[in-house]
């Protein structure tokens, strides 16, 4: 085989990873953005590597995205930017394949939004382990490796992780949630908002319910917006739906908002032409809302975009508000 043949073969080799890779490096990092240019990275490795002397292109790859990502999280930027409780990650419309394997609950729950966010709280090496073995299975053995680490410390990682995000879960109900359950509660809580019935409002939230919110677009950890409180949820999330001609001048026009899963919750999309301007998920735990995450970023809402483009047209829940 001629050298243009043998590049096209180990690049279409890599092309087939691509997917897994990009998976485990949003897992990692929480952003769309930051995992493709981890991805890039990796590539740029691999054309540069003498590839005839890996004996395993996928182990090697695996190990280059996860250590390139571990960087990442360890960076000085990193540590500022990605402050835990001050963070929001990249939502991912259900069915983007960088959303990866979903077989297993511990795949699904990997990606959520509120596990995205919970593992800001675990150190690099835990989540990555956590990651490799819950959502990759990959055994101590292989994560030692991955990691330049022993299987001891693995097993170790592994068990603070777990013990970290079992407490989270008991704390917040955790668990799969029925779809047509989600939908409904969530579109309640559309009709009850846009109505201005607070008092529904209040009702559709757990007592200890949280909001967050990137502050228009804004998405700095020092403009992003806390509420904890049902009534002050509520207040935030009727101003929000609350109709004014200075709104609709400043979005140039009202969008039209759709239901749809994102990261597997259900959320509403604030969809302008074709253009979404915001998202909205929500956790549900026992009937009720426990989380409300608002992300109107654009530089965060550019891969959800075009996943909605090709997603095709539905009918939206509300064109005017």
């Amino acid at each position: 085989m001629d050298s243009t043949a043998t590049d096209r073969f180990d690049t279409s080799r890599f092309e087939a990873s691509r997917n897994r890779l990009a998976s485990l490096a949003y897992r990692l990092l929480g952003s769309a953005t930051d995992a493709e240019d981890a991805v890039q990275d990796a590539f740029l490795r691999w054309q540069a590597t003498d590839r005839q002397r890996i004996k395993g292109p996928e182990a090697w790859l695996t190990k280059v995205v996860t250590n390139l990502c571990l960087d990442r999280l360890r960076s000085a930027q990193a540590r500022r930017e990605r402050t835990a409780g001050a963070w929001l990650p990249e939502p991912l419309l259900d069915g983007d394949p960088m959303l990866g394997p979903a077989d297993t609950f511990e795949q699904r729950e990997s990606v959520s939004l509120a596990m995205l966010t919970l593992m800001e709280r675990l150190s690099p090496l835990q989540r990555a382990v956590y990651i490799l073995r819950e959502a990759f299975s990959y055994n101590h053995a292989e994560i030692a490796e991955i990691l330049g680490i022993t299987e001891s410390a693995s097993q170790q990682h592994l068990h603070r992780a777990q013990r970290r995000i079992t407490t989270a879960r008991r704390r917040g109900g955790g668990g799969e949630v029925d779809p047509t359950s989600a939908r409904r509660i969530v579109e309640e809580f559309l009709a009850a908002a846009s109505s201005g019935c607070v008092e529904r409002l209040v009702a559709l939230l757990t007592d200890d319910a949280i909001a967050i919110a990137d502050s228009n677009g804004a998405g700095l950890a020092k403009t992003l917006l806390q509420y904890d409180t049902p009534e002050r949820i509520a207040a935030i999330a009727r101003a929000g739906l609350k109709p004014t001609p200075v709104k609709r001048r400043l979005a140039g026009g009202t969008p039209a908002v759709h239901y749809a899963l994102v990261n597997g919750a259900p959320a509403l999309l604030f969809v302008l032409g074709d253009q979404v301007v915001g998202a909205v998920t929500f956790d549900v735990t026992g009937g009720k809302i426990a989380t409300v995450r608002g992300i109107a970023a654009p530089a965060r809402l550019v891969r959800l975009t075009e996943a909605w483009r090709q997603h095709g047209t539905d009918t939206p829940l509300m064109t005017q508000w």
